[in-house]
């Protein structure tokens, strides 16, 4: 089993930014792959960003987030990152911090971003 603990979230102006971070614990030498996903209100859940155990750190970002958002990892999976730069209003939603074992799905319990003036 691995737990998921979120932090970071809260109120930017458009244009700034933010970092959201994940720490993972328990089982965390199981873990695939790392990402964040986001779901804005009456909206389906979306990726924004996966980050893998192999290749160096294979990474994979929504065309909505390319250039603007960077996630990275420690090594060992158990902390994973999201960089948020040149925020938008439309980047106002809940994100979550999710974790592949290739047995089971992990979800954080999610944190706030609000991007308003």
């Amino acid at each position: 089993q691995v737990q998921l603990v979120e932090s970071g979230g809260g109120l930017v102006q458009p244009g700034g930014s933010l970092t959201l971070s994940c720490a993972a614990s328990g089982s965390i030498f199981s873990i695939y792959a790392m990402g964040w996903y986001r779901q804005a209100p009456g909206k389906q859940r979306e990726l924004v960003a996966t980050i893998r155990r192999g290749g160096g750190g294979i990474t994979n970002y929504a065309d909505s987030v390319k250039g603007r958002f960077t996630i990275s990892r420690d090594n060992a999976m158990s902390m994973v990152y999201l960089q948020m730069n040149s925020l938008k209003p439309e980047d106002t939603a809940v994100y979550y911090c999710n974790v592949d074992t290739r047995e089971e799905m992990v979800w954080g319990q999610g944190t706030q971003v609000t991007v308003s003036s």
